[in-house]
């Protein structure tokens, strides 16, 4: 994957209150996120989240630590504005109304759930830091959560039952937080998520839940 995360220019700005409200940045503060986005990404690669700070981040961007805190609050806050931005610029799941609706969202449920997959340590700090209870995580968590929805339900189609939607996204926030804590290899995440597609969306095969189940394997 490109480590390109060009995304919307609106950064939670940190203040006194801390308000839920975005804006919009200047060209000059967008490149400085930007800047401190892909150097979050580099110290992610070469020192874990372990050891990721938004100081370290900061210095890597060439960017004074107080500026850094000026867009994000904590590192948890600065990894999940990664994740949200790689999801708002991730290609649209081509939506083919002529396969099942089965088909339709185990192909938009591959697309997300392998969205981080090729960078395990990018991958294993948004699964710590999207479970923060920071305002600022939390309204990008938000974000994320209404992305998701929008795009299962476009796969779902028309009159789709809400309750099936639901629990295709507990699906897969379930699935992807099994990953980012090693107990589910990504690479059995599609075959994974088919199953339950099958098993929640009207249309499904049990014949083909278990074939593409097959091979499959917990760590």
């Amino acid at each position: 994957m490109s480590n390109s995360v060009v995304g919307p220019l609106d950064v939670h700005p940190v203040g006194p209150s801390n308000g839920s409200t975005r804006r919009a940045l200047s060209g000059r503060q967008a490149q400085t996120v930007q800047k401190l986005i892909l150097a979050a990404v580099e110290e992610l690669r070469e020192q874990g989240f372990d050891g990721l700070t938004v100081r370290n981040v900061a210095r890597r961007a060439g960017v004074a630590p107080a500026t850094a805190y000026n867009y994000f609050a904590s590192r948890e806050h600065l990894v999940t504005e990664v994740f949200w931005r790689r999801l708002r610029t991730l290609a649209e799941s081509r939506v083919d109304m002529r396969h099942s609706a089965p088909e339709r969202v185990s192909a938009t449920m591959t697309d997300l759930a392998l969205l981080v997959a090729d960078e395990p340590e990018l991958a294993s700090a948004c699964t710590v830091a999207m479970l923060a209870t920071d305002p600022d995580v939390k309204l990008l968590r938000d974000r994320i959560g209404v992305e998701w929805r929008r795009r299962l339900s476009l796969a779902l189609g028309e009159n789709a039952d809400p309750a099936v939607l639901t629990t295709l996204e507990f699906a897969m926030s379930g699935a992807l937080l099994q990953a980012g804590m090693g107990h589910l290899r990504y690479e059995d995440l599609p075959a994974r998520l088919d199953g339950a597609v099958r098993l929640v969306v009207p249309g499904g095969s049990m014949t083909d839940m278990t074939r593409k189940n097959e091979g499959t394997s917990w760590r």
